[in-house]
């Protein structure tokens, strides 16, 4: 992968704030032509810097759903735990993300659900028969405060 410099930096600070920013608004804001700036967009896809692009829900209707934040401690931490673990993980939709931690677990995922129910099903079902698993330890998300982050205003405008 290439070295990414001060302007691709702004091009991915960009797309985080709004992924569907035009490109010709996303060429102004990081000082380039909308030809220029398309080119860096997709040599930025290429080489893997940005793997692709997602849709946040609103998750504040009551309907919504509710994530989970799981902790997971592993018996081991052995190079095959860890694979063996990452590769049940990527089986099932319902575990959004996973990461690899440093502190007093070993995994953090974060688990999306319809209800408590739900999780209890996740959790004997899916969490409880990973592999090489010691504990879980699982706290419920009230809200996410930066899912409604206002948009920053572009420059020059009032």
């Amino acid at each position: 992968m290439r070295s990414l410099d001060a302007i691709d930096h702004a091009i991915i600070r960009q797309l985080l704030l709004n992924a569907r920013i035009s490109t010709t608004d996303l060429a102004a804001e990081v000082g380039l032509s909308p030809s220029s700036c398309l080119r860096r967009i997709r040599l930025l896809e290429t080489s893997g810097a940005i793997k692709g692009y997602t849709a946040i829900l609103d998750r504040t209707s009551p309907d919504a759903g509710m994530s989970v934040m799981v902790d997971i401690t592993l018996e081991r931490q052995t190079e095959d735990f860890l694979r063996r673990f990452e590769s049940a993980v990527r089986k099932y939709p319902e575990i959004r993300e996973c990461y690899l931690m440093t502190g007093g677990a070993d995994y953090r995922l974060r688990v999306e659900v319809e209800t408590a129910g739900d999780f209890e099903r996740v959790h004997t079902d899916i969490l409880s028969t990973l592999p090489g698993v010691l504990r879980i330890h699982s706290s419920f998300a009230i809200r996410n405060v930066l899912a409604t982050r206002a948009r920053p205003r572009r420059r020059g405008t009032a």
